[in-house]
């Protein structure tokens, strides 16, 4: 580990709270385990937030934005300028993040991570570029060691600083052409899934271009020749500093203890960095959907996730966030408001 690499320490969810949150379940106004996984997913809420009547506050998606030097050797089917050209369409409120954002009442912020693009200052803009994109991963590492803490301190700036304003939650989502073809890598080095079974159509490539995509993976594999294990060593290898950027944010979100709403299979390939670095962080997760993109279930498996949602959705942005946001809301209602046997004065089980 680089000396600049940030530090954090993610304590694990205490569940002794665990069976007065089940008696308080069990005791309401239904069949045992009627409400199935909206159940589980209160308990989950209540563990993280150590109460029997969790809340949530602000919520917030914070979506980081970065450029690939990968994405110019043809990984994906779309220019790099879509990068910047998208975050401009997030600041002027037209994305689909924007619109489902909106809808469930969240929160975005939009981080400019290492997007080869000037922006300037703007409003709704978070400057936190290291660089106009990262190094090409065909020729060396994408990024240096210190490059790579760099933008994990300034995605841990940022949930540091949201968690200071009051929020609890945060969704994450990315933006960055030729990112999925960065996660697929990210995904074989950390879980060990085989390389082909990682790499999907992204953005929407066809045959021959998917085919494209497994070959110049493959080369970029082979031609790490001091190939580690180090987590941090994998992300400077392959990642994206949007990448980078999302493991410190979740990082020092979980830290902060903060409940975590993982989208889909580019930010779980931060999360499987950060999860290596520190394993408790997985106690604060909560799995927004399952993607189209191959790999994502692999993923998912790894960590032992079982997600909220499959709507066959393979967008990015964060959307399965913002969509699986509104049942977190139905949990914590649950759990508040809905009546018990005896306050209701309705008769139990014999």
């Amino acid at each position: 580990m680089h000396s600049d690499q940030p530090q954090f320490r993610i304590v694990a969810v205490d569940r002794a709270l665990a069976p007065a949150l089940q008696n308080k379940i069990d005791q309401k106004t239904k069949p045992l385990g009627a409400l199935g996984r909206i159940e589980q997913l209160a308990l989950h809420l209540g563990l993280i937030q150590r109460s029997l009547t969790p809340r949530l506050h602000r919520p917030h998606v914070l979506v980081c934005a970065g450029d690939h030097g990968a994405a110019k050797a043809g990984v994906s089917a779309y220019p790099q300028d879509v990068t910047w050209q998208m975050v401009e369409n997030f600041l002027a409120g037209g994305a689909a993040i924007n619109v489902l954002a909106r809808q469930a009442g969240m929160e975005l912020v939009v981080a400019d991570a290492g997007v080869n693009h000037e922006f300037g200052p703007r409003d709704g803009l978070l400057d936190a570029k290291v660089a106009p994109g990262t190094a090409n991963y065909l020729d060396g590492a994408a990024m240096s060691a210190q490059q790579c803490a760099a933008a994990m301190r300034r995605g841990a700036a940022a949930a540091r600083e949201l968690a200071a304003g009051g929020c609890n939650i945060l969704g994450l989502g990315e933006m960055g052409i030729g990112n999925t073809a960065a996660a697929s890598l990210l995904t074989h080095c950390l879980t060990g899934l085989p390389l082909n079974a990682c790499i999907g159509r992204g953005t929407g490539l066809d045959d021959a271009g998917l085919a494209r995509k497994r070959d110049l993976l493959a080369k970029a594999l082979a031609r790490w020749e001091d190939r580690s294990d180090e987590p941090l060593q994998i992300l400077a290898r392959f990642g994206g500093f949007e990448i980078a950027m999302l493991t410190g944010a979740m990082l020092a979100a979980a830290e902060a203890g903060m409940i975590l709403l993982i989208d889909g299979f580019i930010v779980t390939s931060a999360l499987l960095v950060a999860h290596r670095l520190q394993p408790a962080i997985r106690d604060y997760c909560v799995f927004a959907h399952c993607s189209e993109e191959a790999g994502h279930r692999g993923q998912l498996d790894h960590l032992n996730a079982e997600p909220l949602l499959d709507l066959g959705l393979r967008l990015g942005e964060g959307t399965g966030s913002a969509l699986a946001y509104p049942l977190l809301r139905a949990a914590c209602a649950f759990l508040d408001e809905m009546a018990s046997f005896e306050s209701a004065g309705v008769s139990n089980r014999a």
